[in-house]
Protein backbone atom coordinates (compact mmCIF):
# COMPACT_ATOMS: atom_id res chain seq x y z
CA UNK A 1 0.00 0.00 0.00
CA UNK A 2 2.72 2.49 1.02
CA UNK A 3 6.44 2.07 1.72
CA UNK A 4 9.14 4.41 3.02
CA UNK A 5 12.56 3.51 1.63
CA UNK A 6 15.81 4.96 3.01
CA UNK A 7 14.17 8.25 3.98
CA UNK A 8 16.41 10.97 5.37
CA UNK A 9 15.56 14.56 6.29
CA UNK A 10 18.08 17.26 7.03
CA UNK A 11 17.07 20.67 8.38
CA UNK A 12 19.40 23.65 8.87
CA UNK A 13 19.48 22.68 12.57
CA UNK A 14 20.63 19.13 11.82
CA UNK A 15 19.72 15.67 10.54
CA UNK A 16 16.39 14.41 11.93
CA UNK A 17 15.92 11.25 9.84
CA UNK A 18 18.87 9.18 8.64
CA UNK A 19 17.60 5.84 7.32
CA UNK A 20 13.88 5.26 7.77
CA UNK A 21 12.37 2.10 6.25
CA UNK A 22 8.88 0.77 6.99
CA UNK A 23 5.61 0.02 5.24
CA UNK A 24 1.85 0.18 5.70
CA UNK A 25 -0.27 -2.76 4.57
CA UNK A 26 -4.08 -3.12 4.51
CA UNK A 27 -5.44 -3.47 8.05
CA UNK A 28 -2.32 -2.08 9.76
CA UNK A 29 -2.62 0.31 12.70
CA UNK A 30 0.93 1.55 13.14
CA UNK A 31 2.14 3.56 16.14
CA UNK A 32 5.15 5.83 15.60
CA UNK A 33 7.19 6.24 18.80
CA UNK A 34 10.41 7.98 19.79
CA UNK A 35 11.64 10.84 21.95
CA UNK A 36 10.59 14.43 21.24
CA UNK A 37 12.50 15.61 18.17
CA UNK A 38 12.96 12.07 16.79
CA UNK A 39 11.06 13.01 13.60
CA UNK A 40 7.69 11.33 14.12
CA UNK A 41 5.55 14.23 12.87
CA UNK A 42 8.13 14.82 10.13
CA UNK A 43 7.44 11.30 8.82
CA UNK A 44 3.69 11.96 8.77
CA UNK A 45 4.25 15.18 6.81
CA UNK A 46 6.49 13.36 4.31
CA UNK A 47 3.82 10.66 3.81
CA UNK A 48 1.13 13.33 3.41
CA UNK A 49 3.28 15.13 0.82
CA UNK A 50 3.50 18.32 2.87
CA UNK A 51 7.32 18.22 2.90
CA UNK A 52 9.89 16.46 0.73
CA UNK A 53 12.53 14.08 2.12
CA UNK A 54 16.18 15.03 1.63
CA UNK A 55 16.84 11.53 0.29
CA UNK A 56 14.92 8.29 -0.21
CA UNK A 57 11.40 7.89 -1.53
CA UNK A 58 7.82 7.14 -0.53
CA UNK A 59 6.47 4.39 -2.78
CA UNK A 60 2.69 4.52 -3.13
CA UNK A 61 -0.01 4.09 -5.79
CA UNK A 62 -1.00 7.34 -7.49
CA UNK A 63 -4.64 6.75 -6.58
CA UNK A 64 -3.96 6.40 -2.82
CA UNK A 65 -6.08 8.94 -0.92
CA UNK A 66 -4.39 9.99 2.35
CA UNK A 67 -6.21 11.95 5.09
CA UNK A 68 -4.24 13.75 7.84
CA UNK A 69 -5.66 14.68 11.27
CA UNK A 70 -3.20 17.26 12.63
CA UNK A 71 -2.73 18.34 16.26
CA UNK A 72 -4.68 21.52 15.51
CA UNK A 73 -8.29 20.77 14.61
CA UNK A 74 -9.27 22.74 11.51
CA UNK A 75 -12.80 23.92 12.24
CA UNK A 76 -14.54 27.32 11.90
CA UNK A 77 -16.28 28.33 15.16
CA UNK A 78 -18.76 30.56 13.27
CA UNK A 79 -20.27 27.68 11.25
CA UNK A 80 -22.88 25.21 12.40
CA UNK A 81 -21.80 21.59 12.84
CA UNK A 82 -23.68 20.55 9.68
CA UNK A 83 -22.10 23.42 7.68
CA UNK A 84 -18.66 22.35 8.96
CA UNK A 85 -19.18 18.81 7.63
CA UNK A 86 -20.42 20.22 4.31
CA UNK A 87 -17.08 22.04 3.74
CA UNK A 88 -15.56 18.66 2.82
CA UNK A 89 -17.57 18.61 -0.43
CA UNK A 90 -16.34 21.95 -1.80
CA UNK A 91 -18.15 22.10 -5.15
CA UNK A 92 -21.46 20.70 -3.85
CA UNK A 93 -21.17 23.03 -0.84
CA UNK A 94 -20.82 26.08 -3.12
CA UNK A 95 -23.83 24.97 -5.19
CA UNK A 96 -25.85 24.44 -2.01
CA UNK A 97 -25.00 27.98 -0.82
CA UNK A 98 -26.02 29.36 -4.22
CA UNK A 99 -29.33 27.47 -4.01
CA UNK A 100 -30.02 28.92 -0.56
CA UNK A 101 -29.25 32.44 -1.83
CA UNK A 102 -31.54 32.06 -4.87
CA UNK A 103 -34.37 30.86 -2.60
CA UNK A 104 -33.90 33.92 -0.39
CA UNK A 105 -33.85 36.24 -3.41
CA UNK A 106 -37.09 34.70 -4.74
CA UNK A 107 -38.97 35.81 -1.62
CA UNK A 108 -38.62 39.52 -2.55
CA UNK A 109 -38.16 39.38 -6.36
CA UNK A 110 -40.49 41.15 -8.83
CA UNK A 111 -42.21 38.97 -11.51
CA UNK A 112 -39.56 39.60 -14.20
CA UNK A 113 -36.67 38.83 -11.84
CA UNK A 114 -38.58 35.84 -10.39
CA UNK A 115 -38.67 34.14 -13.79
CA UNK A 116 -34.87 34.43 -14.10
CA UNK A 117 -34.41 33.08 -10.58
CA UNK A 118 -36.66 30.06 -11.28
CA UNK A 119 -34.48 29.14 -14.28
CA UNK A 120 -31.33 29.64 -12.16
CA UNK A 121 -32.84 27.51 -9.38
CA UNK A 122 -33.60 24.72 -11.87
CA UNK A 123 -30.06 24.83 -13.26
CA UNK A 124 -28.49 24.75 -9.77
CA UNK A 125 -30.74 21.90 -8.63
CA UNK A 126 -29.71 19.82 -11.65
CA UNK A 127 -26.05 20.66 -10.92
CA UNK A 128 -26.54 19.67 -7.26
CA UNK A 129 -28.11 16.36 -8.29
CA UNK A 130 -25.27 15.77 -10.76
CA UNK A 131 -22.80 16.11 -7.88
CA UNK A 132 -24.89 13.60 -5.89
CA UNK A 133 -25.70 16.42 -3.46
CA UNK A 134 -28.62 14.59 -1.84
CA UNK A 135 -26.46 11.50 -1.41
CA UNK A 136 -23.76 13.64 0.24
CA UNK A 137 -26.44 15.15 2.47
CA UNK A 138 -27.45 11.67 3.66
CA UNK A 139 -23.77 10.81 4.28
CA UNK A 140 -23.50 13.82 6.62
CA UNK A 141 -26.72 12.88 8.41
CA UNK A 142 -25.33 9.36 8.85
CA UNK A 143 -21.94 10.43 10.22
CA UNK A 144 -23.37 12.90 12.76
CA UNK A 145 -24.63 10.14 15.12
CA UNK A 146 -21.53 8.03 14.37
CA UNK A 147 -19.45 10.86 15.84
CA UNK A 148 -21.80 11.02 18.83
CA UNK A 149 -23.85 14.07 17.83
CA UNK A 150 -27.61 14.31 18.38
CA UNK A 151 -29.82 15.34 15.41
CA UNK A 152 -30.36 18.85 16.84
CA UNK A 153 -26.57 19.35 17.29
CA UNK A 154 -26.24 19.78 13.52
CA UNK A 155 -27.70 23.29 13.76
CA UNK A 156 -25.59 24.39 16.73
CA UNK A 157 -22.45 26.50 16.26
CA UNK A 158 -19.05 24.80 16.35
CA UNK A 159 -18.00 27.30 19.04
CA UNK A 160 -20.59 25.77 21.42
CA UNK A 161 -18.58 22.51 21.59
CA UNK A 162 -15.46 21.59 23.56
CA UNK A 163 -12.11 20.65 22.04
CA UNK A 164 -13.00 16.96 22.30
CA UNK A 165 -16.16 17.44 20.24
CA UNK A 166 -14.26 19.60 17.74
CA UNK A 167 -11.82 16.68 17.35
CA UNK A 168 -14.84 14.49 16.48
CA UNK A 169 -15.87 17.04 13.82
CA UNK A 170 -12.35 17.02 12.32
CA UNK A 171 -12.28 13.22 12.31
CA UNK A 172 -15.78 13.05 10.79
CA UNK A 173 -14.77 15.47 8.00
CA UNK A 174 -11.76 13.29 7.21
CA UNK A 175 -13.81 10.09 7.12
CA UNK A 176 -16.35 11.67 4.76
CA UNK A 177 -13.50 11.88 2.24
CA UNK A 178 -13.29 8.04 2.33
CA UNK A 179 -9.48 7.89 2.76
CA UNK A 180 -7.37 4.84 1.93
CA UNK A 181 -4.90 5.76 4.71
CA UNK A 182 -5.45 7.76 7.89
CA UNK A 183 -2.65 9.76 9.56
CA UNK A 184 -3.26 10.84 13.18
CA UNK A 185 -0.89 13.23 14.97
CA UNK A 186 -1.41 13.21 18.76
CA UNK A 187 -5.19 12.64 18.44
CA UNK A 188 -5.72 12.27 22.23
CA UNK A 189 -4.14 15.60 23.23
CA UNK A 190 -6.40 17.56 25.61
CA UNK A 191 -9.21 14.99 25.41
CA UNK A 192 -10.90 13.70 28.56
CA UNK A 193 -10.88 9.97 29.34
CA UNK A 194 -14.42 9.42 28.11
CA UNK A 195 -13.62 10.93 24.68
CA UNK A 196 -10.31 9.03 24.43
CA UNK A 197 -12.13 5.75 25.08
CA UNK A 198 -14.77 6.67 22.50
CA UNK A 199 -12.02 7.44 19.96
CA UNK A 200 -10.27 4.10 20.65
CA UNK A 201 -13.48 2.16 20.14
CA UNK A 202 -14.37 4.10 16.99
CA UNK A 203 -10.93 3.70 15.37
CA UNK A 204 -10.86 -0.02 16.22
CA UNK A 205 -14.09 -0.41 14.24
CA UNK A 206 -12.62 1.20 11.10
CA UNK A 207 -11.09 -0.97 8.38
CA UNK A 208 -9.00 1.96 7.14
CA UNK A 209 -5.25 1.45 7.82
CA UNK A 210 -3.76 4.19 9.97
CA UNK A 211 -0.48 5.62 11.24
CA UNK A 212 -0.60 7.17 14.71
CA UNK A 213 1.84 9.47 16.50
CA UNK A 214 1.01 9.47 20.20
CA UNK A 215 2.65 9.66 23.63
CA UNK A 216 -0.42 7.96 25.10
CA UNK A 217 0.92 4.47 25.82
CA UNK A 218 -2.48 3.01 26.80
CA UNK A 219 -3.94 4.29 23.51
CA UNK A 220 -1.08 2.68 21.55
CA UNK A 221 -1.48 -0.52 23.57
CA UNK A 222 -5.19 -0.89 22.88
CA UNK A 223 -5.14 0.15 19.23
CA UNK A 224 -1.88 -0.66 17.43
CA UNK A 225 -0.98 -3.82 15.54
CA UNK A 226 2.58 -2.64 14.91
CA UNK A 227 5.06 -0.16 16.43
CA UNK A 228 7.72 1.73 14.45
CA UNK A 229 10.38 3.29 16.65
CA UNK A 230 12.68 6.06 15.40
CA UNK A 231 15.94 6.30 17.34
CA UNK A 232 18.91 8.41 16.25
CA UNK A 233 17.26 8.86 12.86
CA UNK A 234 16.92 5.13 12.15
CA UNK A 235 13.63 3.18 12.23
CA UNK A 236 12.92 -0.27 13.69
CA UNK A 237 9.63 -2.18 13.30
CA UNK A 238 8.05 -4.33 16.01
CA UNK A 239 4.95 -6.50 15.53
CA UNK A 240 2.16 -6.15 18.10
CA UNK A 241 1.04 -3.36 20.42
CA UNK A 242 3.09 -1.08 22.69
CA UNK A 243 3.58 -3.69 25.44
CA UNK A 244 4.76 -6.24 22.87
CA UNK A 245 7.19 -3.62 21.48
CA UNK A 246 8.68 -3.00 24.96
CA UNK A 247 9.22 -6.73 25.50
CA UNK A 248 10.71 -7.30 22.03
CA UNK A 249 12.98 -4.27 22.37
CA UNK A 250 14.25 -5.41 25.77
CA UNK A 251 14.95 -8.90 24.37
CA UNK A 252 16.68 -7.46 21.29
CA UNK A 253 18.83 -5.14 23.44
CA UNK A 254 19.76 -8.03 25.74
CA UNK A 255 20.76 -10.18 22.73
CA UNK A 256 22.69 -7.28 21.17
CA UNK A 257 24.49 -6.54 24.45
CA UNK A 258 25.43 -10.20 24.82
CA UNK A 259 26.74 -10.35 21.22
CA UNK A 260 28.56 -7.01 21.69
CA UNK A 261 30.24 -8.19 24.88
CA UNK A 262 31.26 -11.52 23.31
CA UNK A 263 32.74 -9.73 20.30
CA UNK A 264 34.55 -7.18 22.49
CA UNK A 265 36.06 -10.01 24.53
CA UNK A 266 37.26 -11.75 21.36
CA UNK A 267 38.57 -8.48 19.85
CA UNK A 268 40.48 -7.71 23.04
CA UNK A 269 41.97 -11.21 23.00
CA UNK A 270 43.06 -10.91 19.36
CA UNK A 271 44.37 -7.35 19.88
CA UNK A 272 46.42 -8.55 22.85
CA UNK A 273 47.96 -11.27 20.64
CA UNK A 274 48.82 -8.68 17.96
CA UNK A 275 50.42 -6.32 20.50
CA UNK A 276 52.37 -9.14 22.12
CA UNK A 277 53.84 -10.66 18.96
CA UNK A 278 54.00 -7.65 16.60
CA UNK A 279 57.77 -7.33 17.07
CA UNK A 280 58.45 -11.06 17.47
CA UNK A 281 60.94 -12.51 15.00
CA UNK A 282 59.10 -15.80 14.77
CA UNK A 283 55.42 -14.76 15.08
CA UNK A 284 55.21 -11.22 13.63
CA UNK A 285 53.77 -12.54 10.33
CA UNK A 286 50.99 -14.29 12.25
CA UNK A 287 50.39 -11.10 14.28
CA UNK A 288 50.10 -8.97 11.14
CA UNK A 289 47.70 -11.49 9.60
CA UNK A 290 45.46 -11.33 12.66
CA UNK A 291 45.63 -7.53 12.61
CA UNK A 292 44.33 -7.52 9.03
CA UNK A 293 41.54 -9.91 10.02
CA UNK A 294 40.60 -7.57 12.89
CA UNK A 295 40.26 -4.66 10.46
CA UNK A 296 37.83 -6.67 8.30
CA UNK A 297 35.50 -7.72 11.16
CA UNK A 298 32.16 -5.91 11.10
CA UNK A 299 31.78 -4.35 14.52
CA UNK A 300 28.59 -4.95 16.57
CA UNK A 301 27.37 -1.67 18.05
CA UNK A 302 26.53 -1.34 21.71
CA UNK A 303 22.76 -1.17 22.38
CA UNK A 304 21.27 2.33 22.15
CA UNK A 305 19.44 1.93 25.48
CA UNK A 306 21.82 4.44 26.98
CA UNK A 307 20.25 7.39 25.17
CA UNK A 308 20.35 10.48 27.36
CA UNK A 309 17.00 11.03 29.03
CA UNK A 310 15.41 12.74 32.01
CA UNK A 311 16.49 11.45 35.42
CA UNK A 312 15.55 12.97 38.76
CA UNK A 313 14.22 12.42 42.26
CA UNK A 314 11.98 14.68 44.31
CA UNK A 315 13.90 16.12 47.29
CA UNK A 316 13.11 14.75 50.76
CA UNK A 317 10.80 16.84 52.94
CA UNK A 318 9.69 16.82 56.61
CA UNK A 319 7.11 14.18 57.49
CA UNK A 320 3.63 15.73 57.55
CA UNK A 321 0.71 15.04 59.88
CA UNK A 322 -1.75 12.26 59.01
CA UNK A 323 -4.44 14.61 57.64
CA UNK A 324 -3.00 16.32 54.56
CA UNK A 325 -6.14 17.81 52.92
CA UNK A 326 -9.59 17.96 54.51
CA UNK A 327 -12.64 18.86 52.37
CA UNK A 328 -15.98 19.34 54.16
CA UNK A 329 -19.42 20.21 52.75
CA UNK A 330 -17.84 21.72 49.63
CA UNK A 331 -20.14 23.70 47.36
CA UNK A 332 -18.63 25.55 44.41
CA UNK A 333 -20.40 27.20 41.51
CA UNK A 334 -19.62 29.26 38.43
CA UNK A 335 -22.76 31.22 37.62
CA UNK A 336 -25.45 28.60 36.94
CA UNK A 337 -22.92 25.73 36.76
CA UNK A 338 -22.58 23.65 39.94
CA UNK A 339 -19.21 21.85 40.19
CA UNK A 340 -19.41 20.54 43.76
CA UNK A 341 -22.48 20.06 45.94
CA UNK A 342 -21.86 19.06 49.56
CA UNK A 343 -18.68 17.10 48.73
CA UNK A 344 -16.47 15.59 51.46
CA UNK A 345 -12.99 14.05 51.21
CA UNK A 346 -10.04 13.25 53.46
CA UNK A 347 -6.58 12.92 51.91
CA UNK A 348 -4.06 11.23 54.19
CA UNK A 349 -0.26 11.09 54.36
CA UNK A 350 1.12 8.69 51.73
CA UNK A 351 -1.94 8.81 49.48
CA UNK A 352 -1.21 9.02 45.76
CA UNK A 353 -4.61 10.07 44.46
CA UNK A 354 -5.64 10.54 40.83
CA UNK A 355 -8.76 12.65 40.31
CA UNK A 356 -10.85 11.52 37.34
CA UNK A 357 -13.85 13.08 35.62
CA UNK A 358 -14.84 14.58 32.27
CA UNK A 359 -13.56 17.97 31.11
CA UNK A 360 -15.47 20.63 33.02
CA UNK A 361 -16.10 18.40 36.07
CA UNK A 362 -13.94 20.70 38.23
CA UNK A 363 -10.64 18.81 38.57
CA UNK A 364 -8.30 21.77 38.00
CA UNK A 365 -10.66 24.02 40.00
CA UNK A 366 -10.32 21.62 42.95
CA UNK A 367 -6.53 21.97 42.83
CA UNK A 368 -6.92 25.78 42.80
CA UNK A 369 -9.14 25.50 45.89
CA UNK A 370 -6.48 23.40 47.64
CA UNK A 371 -3.80 25.97 46.81
CA UNK A 372 -5.98 28.88 48.00
CA UNK A 373 -6.07 30.35 44.48
CA UNK A 374 -9.89 30.26 44.64
CA UNK A 375 -12.30 30.35 47.57
CA UNK A 376 -15.19 27.86 47.82
CA UNK A 377 -18.76 29.12 47.48
CA UNK A 378 -19.58 27.18 50.65
CA UNK A 379 -17.82 24.67 52.90
CA UNK A 380 -14.08 24.31 53.45
CA UNK A 381 -10.98 23.03 51.65
CA UNK A 382 -8.10 22.98 54.13
CA UNK A 383 -4.51 21.84 53.74
CA UNK A 384 -3.39 20.12 56.97
CA UNK A 385 -1.83 22.30 59.69
CA UNK A 386 0.89 19.85 60.76
CA UNK A 387 3.95 20.55 58.61
CA UNK A 388 2.17 20.11 55.25
CA UNK A 389 4.33 21.79 52.58
CA UNK A 390 2.61 21.84 49.16
CA UNK A 391 4.36 22.02 45.79
CA UNK A 392 2.16 22.89 42.79
CA UNK A 393 2.74 22.00 39.14
CA UNK A 394 0.60 24.18 36.83
CA UNK A 395 -1.16 22.64 33.83
CA UNK A 396 -0.25 25.54 31.55
CA UNK A 397 3.50 26.05 31.79
CA UNK A 398 3.38 29.22 29.66
CA UNK A 399 1.41 30.89 32.46
CA UNK A 400 3.50 29.44 35.29
CA UNK A 401 6.92 30.53 33.96
CA UNK A 402 8.27 34.02 33.30
CA UNK A 403 8.62 34.06 29.50
CA UNK A 404 11.13 36.95 29.55
CA UNK A 405 13.72 35.03 31.63
CA UNK A 406 16.29 32.57 30.29
CA UNK A 407 16.43 28.94 31.40
CA UNK A 408 19.45 29.74 33.59
CA UNK A 409 17.80 32.84 35.12
CA UNK A 410 14.62 30.87 35.90
CA UNK A 411 16.59 28.56 38.20
CA UNK A 412 18.84 31.33 39.59
CA UNK A 413 15.74 33.30 40.60
CA UNK A 414 14.77 30.39 42.88
CA UNK A 415 18.27 29.79 44.32
CA UNK A 416 20.24 33.07 44.03
CA UNK A 417 23.07 31.67 46.23
CA UNK A 418 23.86 28.83 43.83
CA UNK A 419 26.95 29.01 41.62
CA UNK A 420 26.53 28.80 37.85
CA UNK A 421 28.12 25.35 37.90
CA UNK A 422 25.49 24.07 40.37
CA UNK A 423 22.65 25.48 38.24
CA UNK A 424 24.13 23.93 35.09
CA UNK A 425 24.44 20.54 36.84
CA UNK A 426 20.74 20.62 37.78
CA UNK A 427 19.70 21.74 34.29
CA UNK A 428 21.87 19.02 32.73
CA UNK A 429 19.76 16.41 34.55
CA UNK A 430 16.75 17.89 32.74
CA UNK A 431 18.51 17.78 29.33
CA UNK A 432 19.39 21.48 29.16
CA UNK A 433 23.06 21.77 28.15
CA UNK A 434 25.43 24.04 26.24
CA UNK A 435 23.84 27.17 24.82
CA UNK A 436 20.28 25.97 25.52
CA UNK A 437 20.58 27.25 29.11
CA UNK A 438 20.65 30.80 27.70
CA UNK A 439 17.45 30.39 25.64
CA UNK A 440 14.51 32.52 26.72
CA UNK A 441 11.54 30.64 28.15
CA UNK A 442 9.27 32.11 25.44
CA UNK A 443 11.30 30.27 22.76
CA UNK A 444 11.11 26.87 24.48
CA UNK A 445 8.92 24.03 23.21
CA UNK A 446 6.06 22.70 25.32
CA UNK A 447 8.19 19.73 26.41
CA UNK A 448 11.11 21.98 27.38
CA UNK A 449 8.83 24.20 29.47
CA UNK A 450 7.43 21.13 31.24
CA UNK A 451 10.97 19.96 32.05
CA UNK A 452 11.99 23.41 33.32
CA UNK A 453 8.93 23.56 35.58
CA UNK A 454 9.80 20.12 36.99
CA UNK A 455 13.36 21.32 37.63
CA UNK A 456 11.94 24.28 39.59
CA UNK A 457 9.92 21.85 41.74
CA UNK A 458 13.15 20.13 42.81
CA UNK A 459 14.38 23.32 44.43
CA UNK A 460 11.61 23.49 47.01
CA UNK A 461 11.22 20.47 49.27
CA UNK A 462 7.51 19.58 49.51
CA UNK A 463 5.67 16.72 51.19
CA UNK A 464 2.46 17.34 49.19
CA UNK A 465 2.83 17.37 45.40
CA UNK A 466 -0.17 18.77 43.51
CA UNK A 467 0.29 17.93 39.82
CA UNK A 468 -2.10 19.21 37.14
CA UNK A 469 -1.55 17.32 33.86
CA UNK A 470 2.19 16.86 34.53
CA UNK A 471 2.72 14.62 31.48
CA UNK A 472 1.44 17.15 28.93
CA UNK A 473 4.17 17.72 26.29
CA UNK A 474 6.46 15.07 27.82
CA UNK A 475 7.70 12.27 25.58
CA UNK A 476 7.49 8.65 26.72
CA UNK A 477 11.02 8.37 28.27
CA UNK A 478 10.39 11.57 30.27
CA UNK A 479 7.02 10.19 31.46
CA UNK A 480 8.74 6.99 32.59
CA UNK A 481 11.27 8.96 34.65
CA UNK A 482 8.49 11.04 36.26
CA UNK A 483 6.63 7.82 37.12
CA UNK A 484 9.76 6.40 38.74
CA UNK A 485 10.29 9.61 40.73
CA UNK A 486 6.71 9.56 42.06
CA UNK A 487 6.95 5.85 42.91
CA UNK A 488 10.07 6.59 45.00
CA UNK A 489 8.57 9.68 46.66
CA UNK A 490 7.52 9.25 50.30
CA UNK A 491 5.17 12.24 50.50
CA UNK A 492 1.55 12.67 49.37
CA UNK A 493 0.67 13.15 45.70
CA UNK A 494 -2.49 14.58 44.13
CA UNK A 495 -2.73 14.15 40.36
CA UNK A 496 -5.05 15.32 37.62
CA UNK A 497 -4.21 13.54 34.36
CA UNK A 498 -5.83 12.08 31.24
CA UNK A 499 -2.88 9.71 30.76
CA UNK A 500 -4.29 6.33 31.83
CA UNK A 501 -0.95 4.52 31.66
CA UNK A 502 0.64 7.19 33.88
CA UNK A 503 -2.24 6.94 36.37
CA UNK A 504 -1.95 3.14 36.44
CA UNK A 505 1.77 3.44 37.32
CA UNK A 506 1.56 6.03 40.13
CA UNK A 507 -1.88 6.19 41.80
CA UNK A 508 -2.83 4.04 44.81
CA UNK A 509 -6.32 5.61 45.11
CA UNK A 510 -8.77 6.90 42.52
CA UNK A 511 -11.28 9.67 43.25
CA UNK A 512 -13.91 10.19 40.56
CA UNK A 513 -15.80 13.50 40.47
CA UNK A 514 -19.36 12.51 39.65
CA UNK A 515 -22.56 14.56 40.04
CA UNK A 516 -20.78 17.14 42.20
CA UNK A 517 -19.49 14.55 44.68
CA UNK A 518 -16.32 12.52 45.28
CA UNK A 519 -16.49 8.75 44.76
CA UNK A 520 -13.41 7.13 46.27
CA UNK A 521 -11.97 3.79 45.06
CA UNK A 522 -9.40 2.32 47.46
CA UNK A 523 -7.12 0.78 44.86
CA UNK A 524 -5.16 1.54 41.70
CA UNK A 525 -6.51 2.38 38.24
CA UNK A 526 -7.16 -1.24 37.25
CA UNK A 527 -9.07 -1.81 40.51
CA UNK A 528 -11.14 1.28 39.63
CA UNK A 529 -11.90 -0.08 36.13
CA UNK A 530 -13.00 -3.41 37.61
CA UNK A 531 -15.29 -1.66 40.12
CA UNK A 532 -16.79 0.58 37.40
CA UNK A 533 -17.51 -2.52 35.29
CA UNK A 534 -19.19 -4.14 38.34
CA UNK A 535 -21.29 -1.01 38.95
CA UNK A 536 -22.41 -0.91 35.31
CA UNK A 537 -23.35 -4.60 35.38
CA UNK A 538 -25.26 -4.12 38.62
CA UNK A 539 -27.10 -1.11 37.15
CA UNK A 540 -27.93 -3.20 34.07
CA UNK A 541 -29.30 -6.05 36.18
CA UNK A 542 -31.34 -3.60 38.29
CA UNK A 543 -32.77 -2.02 35.11
CA UNK A 544 -33.75 -5.48 33.80
CA UNK A 545 -35.36 -6.34 37.16
CA UNK A 546 -37.21 -3.01 37.23
CA UNK A 547 -38.46 -3.54 33.68
CA UNK A 548 -39.68 -7.04 34.55
CA UNK A 549 -41.40 -5.71 37.69
CA UNK A 550 -43.07 -2.93 35.69
CA UNK A 551 -44.34 -5.43 33.08
CA UNK A 552 -45.58 -7.73 35.84
CA UNK A 553 -47.36 -4.84 37.56
CA UNK A 554 -48.90 -3.69 34.27
CA UNK A 555 -50.07 -7.24 33.55
CA UNK A 556 -51.57 -7.56 37.04
CA UNK A 557 -53.32 -4.20 36.70
CA UNK A 558 -54.73 -5.20 33.33
CA UNK A 559 -55.94 -8.51 34.77
CA UNK A 560 -57.56 -6.71 37.71
CA UNK A 561 -59.32 -4.27 35.35
CA UNK A 562 -60.62 -7.14 33.20
CA UNK A 563 -62.02 -8.91 36.28
CA UNK A 564 -63.87 -5.79 37.44
CA UNK A 565 -65.43 -5.41 34.01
Amino acid sequence: MLRLEHISKIYPTGEVLKDVNWEVKPGDRIGLVGVNGAGKSTQLKIIAGEIEPTAGEVIRPGSLHIAYLTQEFEVDPTRTVREEFWTVFKEANQVQHSLAQVQRDMETADPEKLDQLIHKLDRLQRQFEGLDGYGLESQIEKILPEMGFEAEDGDRLVSAFSGGWQMRMSLGKILLQKPDLLLLDEPTNHLDLETIEWLETYLKGLKTPMVIVSHDREFLDRLCTQIVETERGVSSTYLGNYSAYLQQKAEAQEAQLSAYERQQKELDKQQAFVERFRASATRSTQAKSREKQLDKIERIEAPTGGLRTLHFRFPPAPRSGREVVVIKDLVHTYGEKILFLGADLLIERGDRIAFLGPNGAGKSTLLHLMMGMEQPTEGTVEVGHHQVIPGYFEQNQAEALDLSRTVMQTIHDEVPDWKNEEVRTLLGRFLFSGETVFKKVESLSGGEKARLALAKMLLRPANLLILDEPTNHLDIPAKEMLEEAIQNYDGTVIIVSHDRYFISQVANKIVEIRDGEFRTYLGDYHYYLDKIAEEKEQARQEAIAAEKAAKKAAKAAKKSTTKRQ
